[in-house]
């Protein structure tokens, strides 16, 4: 059985601002701390490699005094209508509609919804009344490629069959704002908000990529790594910073095994669609693969115009290889990272 990627489609949280648009809201947070604090912070966000970010809320909002229900109302009211956007967009590119898709899994981890966003884009779209639901919270960045393996394997299994899953994140609604850790600036100066849909068939007649294998791959003991711990103010981030040095040691068990019993090497690979967790392990990734002649230069500039939106960022960078209609034949290998800590990867061909 035979299961296509038929589109990918993003959507935007509707406020936006550059880096050096934050710098300001930055200063009158920092104001009070000592001053060789301040510009170390400051030229932090300037060297994150992120040129803008996007939000659910404005800058004012993120730098106020909310409380945790506070963000996650809006953290509610605005996931929805950017599911509502990205699943729109996806079905029209694959010339669907709603009633179309038998399997939807949404994936979030930046607020709290019971019931899940899924519910709430059934009834909107008057999807089909027996639509197989599966939320997914607590995977982190790397839920993207999660939600994709558990559609793969429902298709695999089902003829005839289509799958969204719907990715959507607003960091921004966990920044901390009595917290002057390293960890909630570093997680301030790389992520942003957003939201993005693939659609995945096993109707043989549908086109879009193959996906010929998928893997997860578990560090042992790495718990620690990344993830939130909940707080009365909140979800408050969790980054290790050994986390590149981490992935680092452990890429030639992630990849190279994966790839040989597929036949093929990294050398075979025409794609690297990979998430771009922040500026430290896209470097580290380059000077990994750099000397393969492969490049990572779609995921930089994903980072660069919209920051790390946790699981949708991968598929961000999924949507522009897209919409380059690469060649009949070529391989890609996607792959993130999450807590757990965990690696998760697809491979593709077109």
């Amino acid at each position: 059985m035979k299961v296509k990627i038929a589109s990918v489609a993003t959507q935007l949280p509707p406020y936006s601002r550059a880096t050096e648009d934050i710098i300001p809201f930055l200063k009158i947070w920092l104001s009070g701390q000592e001053e060789r604090f301040q510009r170390k912070v400051i030229k932090l966000f300037e060297n994150a490699g992120v040129d803008r970010r996007y939000s659910i809320m404005d800058a004012e909002e993120v730098f106020l005094k909310t409380s945790f229900e506070e963000k996650n109302d809006i953290y509610k009211r605005e996931t929805i209508k950017l599911a509502e956007g990205a699943l729109n967009k996806a079905l029209s590119k694959a010339s669907l509609v709603p009633q179309d898709i038998d399997f939807i899994i949404t994936v979030s981890c930046t607020g709290i919804m019971i019931p899940s966003v899924d519910a709430y884009l059934i009834n909107k779209l008057d999807m089909k009344q027996d639509i197989v639901r599966l939320p997914v919270t607590e995977m982190g960045c790397v839920a993207g490629i999660s939600g994709m393996i558990y559609a793969n394997n429902f298709l695999k299994a089902n003829p005839n069959k289509r799958a969204v899953v719907i990715a959507v994140e607003s960091p921004t609604a966990t920044f901390q704002i009595d917290d002057y850790s390293m960890v909630n600036i570093v997680s301030a100066a790389i992520f942003g908000d957003g939201c993005a849909c693939t659609v995945l068939t096993s109707y043989e007649n549908e086109q879009g990529p193959e996906i010929i294998d998928e893997a997860m791959y578990h560090f042992y003991n790495a718990e620690h790594m990344m993830g939130f711990e909940v707080k009365n103010s909140g979800l408050k981030m969790l980054l290790d910073k050994e986390v590149p040095e981490k992935i680092a040691s452990h890429f030639p068990n992630i990849v190279h095994p994966f790839l040989e019993r597929n036949n093929l090497s990294i050398e075979d690979v025409d794609h690297l669609i990979f998430h771009p967790g922040g500026k430290k392990i896209v470097q580290t990734i380059e000077a990994l693969f750099g000397s393969l002649g492969k490049n990572i230069d779609i995921t930089k500039a994903v980072l660069k115009d919209y920051g790390n939106m946790s699981s949708a960022t991968v598929l961000y960078v999924l949507e522009r290889f897209m919409e380059q209609g690469p060649k009949k034949g070529d391989i890609g290998l996607m792959l993130s990272f999450g807590p757990g800590f965990t690696a998760q990867r697809l491979l593709l061909k077109w």
